[in-house]
């Protein structure tokens, strides 16, 4: 990810956007969060690209949480036990908003949760 005038892209994507500015009742803002700031570390598809990020797409792993615990971590920042690295608060990128939070959890559990 790269800055260009205060907006953000993310290098492949052509994703562009500035302070997140998308309307709150947008459906694709998770997504945008989700390709602009979780993809990093959590991959395209939810599997988690670097070692000790848990893999999102497990039946019974983070997204089995409530909304509560998860917004709270990703919020604030969490370690998962015996991983090497910690999320760091709101996914390091400190303007994100608890609604734009709340978009990229509703986001990864329509795309990643399995519930069978």
């Amino acid at each position: 990810m790269w800055h260009d005038g205060g907006r953000k892209k993310c290098g492949g994507l052509g994703l562009a956007y500035a302070g997140l500015s998308i309307a709150a009742g947008d459906p694709g803002r998770g997504a945008v969060v989700f390709n602009g700031t979780c993809i990093a570390c959590h991959g395209s598809d939810g599997s988690g690209s670097l070692p000790g990020v848990p893999d999102l797409n497990e039946r019974t792993g983070l997204l089995s949480q409530d909304d509560t615990v998860l917004l709270k971590r990703m919020a604030e920042g969490f370690q998962s036990p015996g991983s090497p690295m910690a999320m760091p608060p709101r996914g390091g990128d400190p303007a994100l908003t608890d609604a734009d939070l709340k978009a990229v959890l509703s986001y990864m559990r329509k795309e990643f949760q399995r519930d069978e």
